[in-house]
C-alpha cells in the first residue's frame, strides 16, 4: 500500500526502519503521515522508498459544522483590546517538522477562551506573527505604535507574546509610553494553546481581569505557580523568565509582585503600583531609541578586544553584565577606558540577577567606577538594555544620560531591597 491511498480515518500500521506504528490516521501531508497512537499521542512519520503501510480498517470521519463564536457587546462591561505578537501562546503543533510556530490569529485565541466575555467587552486583531527570539528593536517600535493606538479606544490592552524576549518588550514599553494611564498587560504560555496542558487559558484570562483594574502601568501577568490556581503581576521591567519550560517561569526580581489574580475575577494587591487617578499628564508615545547599544557578559578569559570591537562599529552603548557587585577582571579596564573616551557610554549590572551592584565594596569595581562607567543599582540587565537605548534616543550628552540612566522613570529602581523578595 503507497501513501497516496492513505486517507484520513484509517487505521494503518507502519513499519520503518525497525520500527512499528499502529494508529489512526489524522494528517496526510506530502510524504508525511501523522498517526494517532492508541496512547493518545500523535506521531509524525516520514515515509519514504523503505516503509511499509498496511491498512487495518477505515472509519467514516465525521464532518462538523463549524462552531461561530459571537462577542456581544455589554455597557456595563469595560473594553479590553487584545493584540497577538506571535509566540507559543499563538502557536500550533506542525507535525511535518515537530516543532511549533506561531500561527494563531488574536481572534481564535479569543474564541478558545469564551470566559473572557465574562470580565470584559473585547476587540482583537495580530500585530505580528513571530517567535519572540526573532523580534528586533524596529518589532518594539511597531509593538509601542499599536499598543498606544488601541490605549485611544479602549481601557486596557492585552498584549500576547512569546516567552523568550518578553521582558526586553515589557521594559522597552515601560520607556516608550509615557504618563501611562491604563493597564498594559504582557502575557505568555509555555505550552502551545493548541495542547490540553496549554497554560493559555489561565494567563489569557488572569490578564483581562488585570486589564480592568485601577493600574497605570506595563505589567506581566501569569502563572504564580505550577498549578492552575492564580496568576502573578509583575512590573514590567523587574521581571524575568527564570525557568526554560515551567508555567510560573516569570518571577519579580528585586520586588514583590504587585499583586495576585485568580481566573475567577479576585484581584489581591501586595506592593505600591501606580494608579490611574496618579497620572495628570496626557499619555504619549515615545519611541525614539538608539539601537546600537550592546551587552557584554563578562565571563573569565573574556577577550578584550571585543570592546575594540564594538568601538570600531560606532556603538554608542554598552551594557557590562559584571560578577558578584559589578566587577571585570582588571585587564579589560584599557579596553573601557577606550570605549568610554571615545563616547561610547558604559553601564554595569550584575549576572546574579539578583541583588544590587555596588562600584565602593573592592577596589576593582572602584576602578571601574572611576573609569566613568555607570552602575545601575538594581536594574535587571535587560532593563538596563532597553533603558540605555532610549535614554541615548533622546540626549548623548555624557552628563545627562548618566542624570537619566540613574533616575527612576518607571519604577525600575527599587532603593530598599529585602531578604523575603529573593526568590519570591
Amino acid at each position: 500500500m503507497d501513501k497516496n491511498s492513505i486517507k484520513t480515518g484509517d487505521f494503518i500500521v507502519i513499519l520503518k526502519d525497525k520500527e512499528k506504528w499502529e494508529g489512526k490516521v489524522v494528517q496526510v501531508f506530502e510524504n508525511m503521515v501523522t498517526l494517532k497512537l492508541n496512547s493518545g499521542y500523535n506521531v509524525g512519520i516520514k515515509i519514504d522508498e523503505g516503509t511499509k503501510i498496511k491498512k487495518l480498517w477505515e472509519e467514516k470521519v465525521k464532518k462538523h459544522r463549524p462552531v461561530k463564536f459571537e462577542l456581544k457587546f455589554s455597557k456595563s462591561k469595560p473594553l479590553v483590546s487584545v493584540l497577538a505578537a506571535g509566540g507559543t501562546i499563538a502557536s500550533s503543533i506542525d507535525y511535518r517538522t515537530g516543532a511549533i510556530s506561531a500561527s494563531y490569529s488574536a481572534s481564535q485565541l479569543i474564541a478558545s477562551v469564551p470566559e473572557l466575555v465574562n470580565f470584559a467587552n473585547i476587540k482583537s486583531r495580530k500585530i505580528l506573527e513571530e517567535m519572540s527570539e526573532n523580534l528586533t528593536p524596529k518589532h518594539w517600535k511597531k509593538i509601542g505604535r499599536e499598543v498606544f493606538r488601541e490605549l485611544k479606544e479602549s481601557e486596557g490592552i492585552v498584549l500576547t507574546h512569546g516567552t523568550d524576549t518578553l521582558s526586553y518588550t515589557s521594559s522597552m514599553l515601560s520607556f516608550m509610553l509615557r504618563n501611562l494611564n491604563k493597564p498594559v498587560v504582557l502575557t505568555f504560555a509555555q505550552k502551545s494553546s493548541d495542547r490540553g496542558s496549554s497554560d493559555a487559558s489561565m494567563n489569557l484570562i488572569c490578564s483581562t481581569i488585570t486589564a480592568t483594574k485601577n493600574i497605570a502601568e506595563v505589567v506581566v501577568v501569569g502563572h504564580g505557580t505550577i498549578s492552575d490556581d492564580y496568576c502573578l503581576i509583575n512590573r514590567g521591567n523587574k521581571v524575568r523568565k527564570m525557568h526554560s519550560s515551567q508555567r510560573n517561569s516569570f518571577r519579580p526580581i528585586n520586588c514583590f509582585p504587585i499583586g495576585k489574580v485568580w481566573p475567577d475575577g479576585k484581584v489581591e494587591f501586595l506592593n505600591k503600583y501606580r494608579k490611574k487617578e496618579e497620572v495628570k499628564e496626557d499619555c504619549y508615545l515615545d519611541d525614539k531609541i538608539e539601537e546600537k547599544v550592546a551587552i557584554i557578559k563578562f565571563y573569565p578569559g573574556l577577550d578584550s578586544e571585543i570592546f575594540d570591537f564594538y568601538v570600531d562599529k560606532g556603538y554608542k552603548g554598552i551594557v557590562i553584565e559584571g560578577t558578584g557587585l559589578g566587577h571585570t577582571a582588571e585587564d579589560l579596564f584599557p579596553k573601557i577606558k577606550r570605549a568610554i573616551e571615545s563616547g561610547i557610554i558604559v553601564v554595569m549590572t550584575t549576572q546574579t540577577i539578583y541583588g544590587r551592584v555596588n562600584p565602593y565594596v573592592y577596589s576593582s569595581a572602584r576602578e571601574i567606577s572611576k573609569l566613568g562607567v555607570i552602575y545601575l543599582e538594581d536594574l535587571l540587565t535587560e532593563t538596563a538594555y532597553t533603558k540605555l537605548m532610549w535614554v541615548l534616543g533622546h540626549t548623548q550628552n555624557e552628563k545627562e544620560v548618566r542624570e537619566l540612566m540613574l533616575k527612576n522613570l518607571a519604577g525600575e529602581f527599587n532603593k530598599r531591597l529585602q531578604p523575603t523578595q529573593f526568590l519570591y
